[in-house]
């Protein structure tokens, strides 16, 4: 089986030779190219112990990707480790053709089989002058129009006639798919020679600030300040850009022009629909033309597409002459030779319905031959991208089925974009139910995706060769998971993305990635899906994005330790550490902050960040310490954050701080009530004052307790105080200073309290707390009855102190 055509090799006839009278009466056709020389691939090739090279073989390919040196190993998992000196590359500008080659082989090549018609360029002088003045003064400018309008065309013819207006010429790009870096990195390979070399942003924006050409940018799919980005980068550059409407439009502040192309005029239609046709109209399909023109609005696609549907009744009405050997286009299609279709008396085939005419592709599709109509389902269960015709023969089963490409493309159905061919505007949605059934589309998903594993793995594939059909690689690898197929597209997915890789189309390798994941995810091939998380942190390591890198490689780690996968572990563990030496490394350091260490930057604070709400204020950071070194002088500076790291982390690290100091402090107050609490039962602790009984309740106590003039061991109160004494109210005893400038009260007659009973008087205390003192001098919280007592009397609650009283009877206590 020969890679390149897809065609195996005992089934490679030669061409019929045809004699002079069939080359003068048959159209002019496109010959088949001769089978491309096998590519020698740059990297190494691994074969497994006791393999010849017949099976299993792993390619390991070295790529430098800014400062790191990038190991794509297929089996493991890539590896990166910072570039040596030795590796380090020194791009060198190409020459202006060697510039023009490489542009031209970005380009598709015209299919084999019935030519195209070319179409003039109709009533787009005015635009096509104005583009050139816009240009000729440096400005840059976006062609918006609908698609089929022939931006394309008014782009091919503008960029001939600017070709001598720039020191570095026309440099041609395609935007389909890509985004701002990739294109930045497209610019590059134009004008320097990688040689396995991709440079991080600043080194290319270096390197190509000198650089001034006119850009050509087809099919953009970006704008705003992803655009603005991308003029930036080479400001020595004008560039010429195309877009749909749907398209965001450019900043509002941008200095790009925006020139719309509407669509032609009536008049302009039907001469173009005459030069497709190849003869004038008549009054039918002049009317028939005019209603096309109403409804397409103008759109020289439309037209060329009608055009072929005139072609294609041209060819039913006027079948070729017997005898003529039958060809696999439609254009010369005979009933006798077992065409397609059969061929109807002349003047019995009508014009296609306005119906018909507004979405001719399922009419169009239905005059040609088998194997283009194959092609066409393949084109559809691929999401609209037309295999590369060397694909074809393998893929529909017929030797010759490299010509089918060239049919649909001879009708319009198929257009070119970037490097390969692409179904034109709203064709898959009309032949998405008229040609195929989804059981038929997924058969023929899961043949595509079978076919890419085998041919992108060929050793004799180079990278940049797999590169230029990613995206028919890629459309197959969703199309097979999506049709119930994950396990085929997870190996394709293995085979493809290290070739993406190594070929450094990395927005190609990251999309193949993520639907291996996804696939893996979906099959429970738990050993793919860490395969793929790796090699997406090896990926956003080489981009820049160290928390996805180091998300990504987590998760591969954690998957491989489950596995018990020593060596996958091994790599992974590796590369995580070189993200983390990279988060610390990426650290700067200002004289503001010098030998200062400010909270939440320690080396696990980014697993706080990830908690943090969105919205969350972000505070100013405080510094909390200042390291000394052992002689007193400050600590030699070394690399921290600054204050605007990470505000988040430092929000975080100051709550929790605040939530640690509340928790103190309420085990604080929380220990500190449970002591006082306790301290109330030592028996040595200060009571609250009794009231006095009255003296008729003298009878109801016992004998032992009664005094001899018949009164109770409690005092009574003076009926009035002394002058410097506290005044009490019923029911309080009175108290004796025992602070200087104190005085006492008058006790009862007959009755005084000892000198062990001594009681103080102090200010009021605070209500619902008990009031501190010296260790000498406890006091407690007074009780119900005290409360009411200091209701009604205008000083504070009278305490008791030492030991309870006792009482003597007859004079007084010295």
């Amino acid at each position: 089986m020969d890679p390149h055509s897809g065609r195996p090799d005992d089934l490679a006839a030669p061409e019929p030779e045809a004699d002079a009278a069939d080359e003068t009466k048959a159209p002019a056709r496109i010959p088949r190219p001769p089978r491309e020389p096998a590519p020698v691939f740059g990297g190494e090739t691994l074969w497994p112990e006791g393999d010849t090279g017949g099976t299993t073989r792993a390619r390991v390919v070295q790529v430098v990707a800014g400062d790191f040196l990038l190991t794509v190993n297929p089996v493991d998992g890539s590896e990166v480790v910072q570039c040596p000196p030795e590796e380090r590359r020194a791009p060198v500008r190409r020459s202006a053709q060697d510039r023009l080659r490489q542009a031209e082989a970005r380009r598709p090549q015209q299919p084999p089989g019935p030519r195209a018609p070319e179409l003039p360029l109709l009533e787009r002088d005015e635009e096509r002058e104005r583009l050139i003045r816009l240009l000729a003064r440096g400005r840059s400018v976006r062609v918006t129009g609908p698609s089929g309008a022939g931006r394309s065309s008014l782009l091919d013819v503008v960029a001939e006639a600017c070709a001598d207006l720039a020191p570095d010429g026309i440099l041609r790009l395609s935007g389909y798919r890509r985004t701002s870096a990739d294109l930045l990195q497209d610019l590059f390979t134009l004008v320097y020679e990688t040689d396995g070399y991709r440079p991080d942003r600043p080194a290319a924006l270096e390197l190509l600030s000198d650089v001034g050409a006119i850009v050509v940018l087809d099919d953009l799919e970006f704008g705003g300040a992803a655009l603005e980005e991308l003029l930036n980068a080479v400001p020595e550059c004008a560039f010429l850009i195309t877009a749909t409407p749907d398209v965001a439009a450019p900043a509002s502040d941008s200095l790009i022009e925006e020139v719309f192309l509407p669509g032609l005029t009536r008049v302009a239609c039907l001469a173009l629909l005459e030069h497709v046709v190849e003869r004038p109209l008549d009054e039918e399909e002049a009317a028939w033309a005019a209603d096309l023109w109403f409804e397409s609005e103008g759109l020289p696609l439309r037209f060329f597409q009608a055009g072929a549907l005139l072609r294609q009744r041209d060819v039913l009405r006027n079948p070729v002459e017997p005898g003529l050997e039958w060809d696999d286009s439609v254009w010369t299609s005979a009933p006798e030779s077992g065409g397609p279709f059969d061929a109807e008396p002349a003047g019995r085939i009508p014009l296609p319905s306005l119906a018909e005419s507004a979405a001719p592709a399922e009419l169009l599709a239905s005059r040609l031959s088998e194997t283009a109509q194959q092609a066409l389902d393949f084109a559809v269960a691929l999401d609209g991208e037309c295999p590369h015709p060397s694909h074809l023969p393998a893929l529909v089963g017929d030797t010759h089925g490299d010509a089918a490409l060239g049919e649909i493309t001879a009708c319009g159905l198929a257009v070119p974009v970037a490097s390969h061919y692409r179904l034109a505007a709203g064709v898959r949605q009309q032949l998405s139910v008229g040609l195929s059934t989804e059981t038929e589309d997924s058969a023929r998903a899961l043949a595509a995706a079978q076919h890419y594993t085998w041919w992108t793995g060929h050793p004799s594939v180079a990278p940049e060769r797999a590169a230029g059909e990613a995206e028919t690689i890629l459309a197959a690898m969703a199309a097979c998971r999506d049709a119930g197929h994950p396990s085929n597209a997870v190996l394709l997915a293995r085979t493809a993305a290290p070739t993406f890789a190594a070929a450094l189309h990395w927005s190609a390798w990251e999309r193949a990635l993520r639907i291996g994941q996804e696939s893996a995810r979906l099959a429970g091939e738990v050993a793919e899906e860490a395969y793929f998380h790796h090699e997406l942190g090896v990926l956003a390591l080489c981009t820049g994005g160290l928390d996805r890198a180091r998300a990504e490689l987590e998760a591969s780690i954690a998957l491989r330790g489950a596995l018990a996968d020593r060596q996958g572990t091994l790599v992974g563990r590796r590369t995580l550490a070189l993200v983390n030496d990279r988060f610390s490394g990426s650290t700067v350091l200002t004289p503001a902050v010098a030998g200062l260490e400010i909270p939440g930057t320690g080396p696990d604070s980014h697993l706080a960040a990830s908690t943090a709400p969105q919205d969350a204020y972000d505070p100013p950071v405080t510094v909390i310490s200042k390291r000394l070194a052992a002689g007193g002088a400050p600590a030699a500076p070394r690399s921290v954050r600054t204050a605007l790291a990470n505000p988040r982390r430092n929000l975080l690290a100051a709550g929790a701080a605040a939530a640690l100091a509340a928790i103190i402090g309420t085990v604080v107050t929380l220990g500190s009530s449970a002591g006082g609490s306790e301290n109330r039962n030592v028996p040595n602790n200060v009571k609250p004052v009794e009231s006095a009984q009255p003296d008729d309740q003298n009878a109801g106590l016992p004998a032992d307790q009664q005094t001899s003039d018949g009164t109770t061991s409690s005092t009574k109160p003076s009926a009035t105080p002394s002058k410097g004494s506290t005044p009490t109210t019923a029911g309080a005893v009175p108290v004796k200073s025992g602070k200087p400038g104190g005085s006492s009260s008058t006790p009862s007659t007959g009755t005084q309290t000892s000198p062990s009973t001594v009681q103080t008087s102090r200010p009021p205390a605070s209500t619902g707390g008990s009031t501190g003192g010296p260790p000498d001098s406890p006091s407690t919280t007074p009780s119900a009855s005290d409360s009411s007592s200091a209701s009604t009397s205008p000083t504070a609650t009278s305490t008791e102190t030492t030991t309870p009283p006792t009482t003597t009877t007859g004079g007084t206590t010295p």
